[in-house]
């Protein structure tokens, strides 16, 4: 029995979920999606949070600018490049016998400085609120403060009477460790399984303490969780209930905004704009698509990504169970190449809140995945790892439905005109010698 019924129940209430248990790709464009100036409210969060979240990067952007050289060219503000993508749209178009429509860009959050994911964005922004608020608290700064004060012996020294820790399958890891490790916490990353070896190293190198565990991101994190409440000092970074995260991740829309019109690159009714979002526990994906939704509504349209192996958002909200069932619930293995989104049970904060504000949700196996990779780096010399690749296939998911683009009025017309944005989410900091073996696997 899974939560009350036999899996054969599940597969005929819940039709897709023969699919998902057979690791067979799938699609599902969400009925419930609702007009964004409704759904929004079920956040609990607002416009007004993600500037407070962009007005803290901002005041902190001088110490970062001071203590990661990489990022002092940007004046400490930790951002990526938008890029585009014609040769890789074409081919894609032309596998799926598709003719040619709209334009295909790469969010580039693999170039993010400092620790190379997406993760830079809302793990960082969490660490520098926390320490933010013990250093108001202590005298060291105030508001208006010049932050490089932050970089002193003094202020290390003070940091260092408190820990942070987080679970992680590997990204969040790097860079809430390498940021705590820089201020001068005592850091600490729960690592599950998957977690590639590369990263602990260079999380160790960094002066971080990386615990692991031969179970997965689950049991990493409520591991992580459980040490952290018994230590009055320590402060623990929650991927799965994080709105300090989430609020971080979603700073990256405003600053989408200023490169779209470098770009000239409209959003409105008749410029529909669809991203492309690979998901693990949801924290990054669902923060992101928030704050699209804030300054784009009904114009932009969310789409989570996940592996074959590890579907739990598209399982937990597709069944309605969201955080309290996990992928083993159903016999799916949780094992993937894609150990970024390596992830058997869903945020329920992130399931819950957005679950009227995504369009949909896919499935990709680990193959595509490795084609995928050798064709973005072949062919727009692009340097992702598998699983910031899952957006990738997104285009042509929501160009083969019909019956989605019908029921959400994306005529034919408005469909040529139509912007798809893949979120590249990692891999700029990949070892050669484990990228070449990538692209090894992906020409096999």
């Amino acid at each position: 029995m899974i939560h009350g019924k036999t899996l054969q129940a599940w597969c005929s209430s819940h039709p897709l979920i023969e699919d998902l248990v057979a690791l067979r790709e799938t699609r599902w464009f969400n009925p419930h999606i609702a007009p964004a100036a409704q759904a929004l409210a079920d956040v609990g969060l607002s416009a007004a949070d993600v500037s407070a979240a962009s007005a803290r990067l901002a005041r902190f952007a001088p110490y970062l600018a001071k203590v990661f050289p990489d990022t002092a060219t940007s004046g400490g503000i930790i951002e990526s490049p938008l890029r585009p993508l014609p040769a890789l749209h074409a081919t894609l178009l032309q596998a799926a016998g598709l003719p040619a429509s709209g334009s295909l860009w790469l969010k580039a959050d693999s170039e993010l400085p400092i620790s190379g994911s997406i993760k830079a964005r809302g793990g960082i922004h969490e660490v520098l609120k926390h320490a933010e608020d013990l250093a108001l608290a202590a005298g060291l700064i105030s508001l208006d403060s010049d932050y490089r004060l932050l970089a002193s012996d003094q202020a290390r020294q003070f940091f260092s009477q408190y820990k942070v820790a987080v679970g992680s399958t590997g990204n969040l890891g790097l860079s809430i460790g390498i940021m705590s490790a820089r201020l001068g916490f005592q850091a600490t990353v729960h690592m599950s399984a998957d977690a590639r070896q590369w990263k602990k190293d260079k999380l160790r190198a960094h002066g971080v303490s990386v615990v692991e565990y031969e179970s997965d991101y689950s049991v990493a994190v409520e591991q992580g969780r459980q040490q952290a409440a018994a230590d009055p000092s320590c402060y623990f970074v929650d991927d799965e209930n994080s709105p300090h995260l989430f609020l971080g991740y979603a700073v990256a829309a405003e600053r989408l905004v200023a490169q779209f019109e470098a770009a000239g690159i409209k959003v409105d009714a008749e410029h529909p704009l669809f991203v492309y979002l690979p998901c693990g526990v949801g924290g990054g994906p669902g923060g992101v698509a928030f704050g699209l939704k804030l300054i784009w509504g009904d114009h932009v349209h969310c789409i989570f990504a996940e592996p074959t192996h590890s579907p739990c958002m598209f399982l937990g909200v597709y069944s309605g169970l969201h955080d309290a069932t996990s992928v083993q619930d159903f016999g799916i293995d949780n094992l993937t190449a894609a150990d970024g989104l390596a992830v058997g049970r869903p945020s329920g904060f992130v399931g819950k809140a957005m679950q009227r504000l995504l369009d949909g949700y896919y499935t990709v196996s680990d193959e595509t995945l490795y084609q995928l990779l050798v064709l973005a780096h072949d062919q727009e010399n692009a340097r992702l790892e598998p699983s910031a690749l899952a957006g990738m296939p997104g285009m042509v998911k929501v160009l083969e439905s019909p019956e989605y683009l019908t029921r959400m009025g994306l005529s034919a017309g408005r469909m040529e005109r139509a912007t798809h944005l893949v979120w590249g989410t990692g891999g700029s900091m990949v070892p050669e010698a484990e990228f070449a073996a990538y692209l090894a696997k992906g020409r096999d």
